[in-house]
């Protein structure tokens, strides 16, 4: 549908160009491109190939198909999924740390995600589908799981089988089966014991296999952007593999805070109430601007594979424009470094707008209201920044081949630079600089190009845009989208080591309203009715009575509002002023009373406790270990308060000198 943009294939509609023209006994890209199959839409509608006419007629038909595709997908998502726009990986750390986004992971949104991530990716927007893939595999996952009682009922259980669907997300996406494993572990996974790990690996491979009979690339590899380089790297590239890392970072830096202020400033203007408009806005500004540059307007990913590849002796790309040696006699793999070419200079200019129109773009078009990832934008300026250095360095070691730099390893005549090696250097360091993953991204990488050789120039490329990212803010950009939506994350690489106890953070505070409890044997069924329908609150603690304060258990809110419910439809007698009753035994009742409710059975007996002297480091602890959503303080078994994760949250941005009452909660 990518390719529908620029024309059809006349033998078989469905087919993009590639695929048209794999029957033709092309021998070169040009003879390629003028196989009789493919039809621009110039030559169907007027019937001109070449000229004015025919260049206005395709720019007009690539914008109108990228509205009409762009247009299809948000009204989908709008209409009948509103969860399945953005990337998904923000909130499937969320679920997996223990929140619960009801609705998110269901029928609706698997249907219409899968649906508009197509559309989405076809309208030439600057998105991937790598991380909506993700969010796709784990809505598998979880409508999955409620086919077996042991995972449906129990949501421990439940989110390991989501943890496994993340790395199979991942193998299928990028045909990275390690490298998804080591994707849920290190950026996806709050928990992940030793038996997620295989189930996760079993996951990854199960994928990867289908993967690969499906054959989507059609070149019988599993692998999308499969390089094969002939030259080795050397150890005088380390220095522009690192400046490769320090300009990763700093996009990374710059497009965390580019893009969370444009997400901030549209959930608060009335811009934000118009997602029809915002995306239509950005994608005719996308395909106006993309259409006179041929490297905006390829598809990402085959950009990405043009910036990868290696010039070969058959390759008529601009990239490839060297002027020859004319003493050469034969045709080999191994071509030796050479003059760059009107071509190659031409596409340095070329590829100059295209990286500053990738990452203006990027920054607007990620969290829009379709689905949109962002490791394919992310790994294409990369790339297109390291093909240009790339090319610099070549050109260099070439006419400067008696520099002390290049005399050991670039003689004349010499295979020396490989400029598609720096384009996946860089690829990886752009990506690295927005996420801030590390050992995940090296295996993605060298799993996604074949280039296992070529590892440690990545791992330094990776680890220096970390390092660089870091130094102007420790979040990557699912962690801050996160923080910008609101959503309950304690993140486990943060650190807490403020000596504060527990009854500074516990509630109720000095100036709050009593904290809402049931007495065990005390209240009516509208008393707890009312209770339930006044507050918003997840549970409420069980005392023994007011006056000794004596903690007895916690009752879930939804557990009570079944609990009342199923009574009233069951039982004879039980109406608004039955005596509810946690305690073991009924207590004595006049003769007159209504029939008691008795709801032990859903009282959690042993809710999690703390003491009112217990240090904040250790609570903080204890949330992220267990994933609690709240913990009671007691001081010799009398009840003083409860605190929950919000709370825990607020309290570290004040010790972090932040507003504590900027910390939103959705």
């Amino acid at each position: 549908m990518t390719d529908l943009k620029e024309g059809i294939c006349l033998s078989a509609l469905w087919y993009n160009h590639e695929q048209c023209c794999w029957g033709s006994d092309e021998t070169t890209f040009e003879e390629r491109d003028k196989c009789p199959q493919w039809k621009t839409w110039a030559e169907l509608i007027i019937g001109q190939a070449e000229g004015p006419g025919s260049y206005i007629m395709n720019y007009i038909l690539y914008i109108f198909w990228a509205l009409s595709f762009a247009f299809l997908a948000v009204s989908l998502v709008k209409v009948f999924a509103p969860y399945a726009c953005g990337s998904g990986i923000p909130e499937i750390k969320t679920i997996l740390s223990g929140f619960i986004i009801r609705g998110y992971l269901g029928k609706w949104t698997l249907m219409i995600k899968t649906i508009t991530l197509v559309l989405a990716v076809a309208s030439g927007l600057s998105l991937g589908k790598e991380g909506p893939l993700v969010h796709v595999a784990c809505c598998c996952g979880n409508i999955f799981s409620y086919l077996f009682p042991k995972y449906s009922t129990n949501e421990a259980k439940k989110r390991e089988v989501l943890s496994a669907a993340s790395a199979a997300g991942v193998s299928v996406a990028f045909g990275a089966p390690i490298g998804g494993v080591l994707f849920s572990l290190e950026e996806v996974s709050y928990y992940f014991p030793l038996k997620t790990l295989w189930r996760s690996f079993f996951a990854a491979l199960v994928a990867a296999f289908v993967l690969r009979s499906i054959n989507p690339f059609g070149n019988s590899r599993l692998v999308l952007f499969y390089v094969e380089y002939h030259t080795p790297w050397y150890l005088f590239e380390l220095f522009p593999f690192i400046l490769l890392g320090v300009f990763g970072g700093l996009w990374g830096a710059f497009f965390i805070r580019a893009n969370i202020a444009w997400c901030r400033r549209r959930k608060s203007t009335k811009f934000g109430k118009y997602p029809v408009l915002e995306v239509i806005i950005v994608a005719a500004i996308t395909a106006v601007i993309a259409f006179p540059n041929p490297y905006t307007r390829l598809n990402t990913s085959e950009l990405i594979k043009e910036l990868f590849t290696d010039c070969g002796p058959l390759e008529s790309s601009s990239l490839c424009d060297y002027r020859n040696d004319m003493n050469a006699s034969k045709i080999v793999d191994d071509i030796p470094d050479r003059p760059a070419g009107l071509g190659v200079y031409s596409a340095i200019w070329q590829l100059c707008l295209a990286l500053i129109f990738k990452i203006i773009m990027t920054v607007f078009t990620f969290g829009i209201k379709v689905p949109s990832g962002l490791f394919i934008p992310s790994m294409a300026i990369g790339a297109i920044a390291g093909r240009i250095v790339g090319i610099a360095v070549e050109q260099l070691a070439y006419y400067h081949h008696d520099w002390f730099i290049f005399k050991e390893w670039c003689e004349v005549g010499a295979d020396c630079i490989t400029p598609g090696l720096y384009a996946m250097v860089g690829a990886a360091a752009c990506l690295g600089g927005v996420t801030r993953m590390t050992v995940s991204l090296v295996v993605i990488v060298f799993e996604l190009t074949g280039g296992l050789e070529y590892i440690v120039p990545l791992m330094a490329a990776v680890m220096t845009s970390k390092w660089v990212g870091d130094a102007f803010g420790r979040e990557g950009i699912y962690e801050a989208h996160i923080r910008l939506n609101g959503y309950p994350f304690l993140d486990a690489k943060e650190e807490f080591t403020h000596t504060t106890l527990a009854a500074d953070v516990m509630r109720p505070r000095r100036n709050d309203p009593p904290l809402a409890v049931l007495t065990q044997d005390n209240m009516t069924v509208d008393d707890i009715e009312n209770m339930i329908n006044e507050t918003s609150y997840n549970g409420f603690p069980v005392i023994m009575s007011k006056e000794s304060q004596r903690l007895v258990g916690f009752a879930l809110r939804r557990d009570l509002t079944i609990a009342i419910e199923s009574a009233r439809k069951k039982q004879e007698g039980i109406v608004g002023s039955s005596r509810v009753c946690f305690a073991q035994h009924t207590p004595s009742l006049p003769a007159e009373s209504p029939r008691p409710l008795k709801l032990r059975s859903i009282l959690d007996m042993s809710p999690f406790t703390v003491t009112d002297h217990t240090p904040m480091e250790i609570v903080v602890d204890i949330f992220r270990k267990l994933g609690l959503r709240q913990c009671l303080v007691t001081h010799n078994g009398r009840l003083l308060g409860i605190i929950t994760k919000k709370d825990i949250l607020r309290h570290m941005a004040q010790t972090a000198n932040q507003d504590p009452a900027s910390v939103m909660f959705n």
